[in-house]
């Protein structure tokens, strides 16, 4: 298993990009500016993208792992990479996500905890009704963790 830094033709990876974000014009608002990983094993596993937020804050933008391969430990191994690549750079790692059972505990279980909501961000945001695990998100939950 390799982490890899992606810094041209993002866009390749469009498929896994919209798995975590299902409307490319919001992925564009954040592709160009943030920094891409791809987990490679036997075949990339797992992609994400971090942004500098200012503050000492890097947040999680994107992060998605192709669905057969989900539950295998790519995405948690992917953030362990993130806090050891950056801890010595910034204080906080944040993610951004709907409020939904699907994800929520994923984020905690790799020792996130909720910090503030956005309300009504997938509403005023994307052009269409967002649905996970049969709930439509509405408010952007946002979790951090020290870094």
């Amino acid at each position: 298993m390799e982490i890899l830094e992606v810094t041209e033709n993002k866009k390749d990876y469009l498929d896994l990009l919209l798995l975590a974000d299902e409307q490319e014009e919001m992925i564009d608002r954040y592709l160009g500016r943030g920094r891409m990983y791809i987990l490679v094993d036997r075949g990339v596993r797992c992609e994400c993208v971090i942004t500098d937020e200012g503050d000492g804050i890097l947040e999680i933008k994107n992060i998605a792992t192709v669905p057969e391969f989900q539950g295998q430990g790519y995405a948690k191994a992917l953030i362990e990479f993130l806090i050891g690549e950056y801890k010595d750079r910034y204080a906080i790692l944040q993610v951004g996500t709907g409020d939904s059972p699907l994800t929520i505990p994923f984020y905690e279980k790799c020792g996130f905890v909720p910090s503030h909501i956005k309300k009504n961000f997938f509403i005023e945001n994307y052009d269409h009704p967002i649905f996970e695990g049969g709930i439509q998100l509405r408010d952007m939950v946002y979790l951090q963790r020290p870094l």
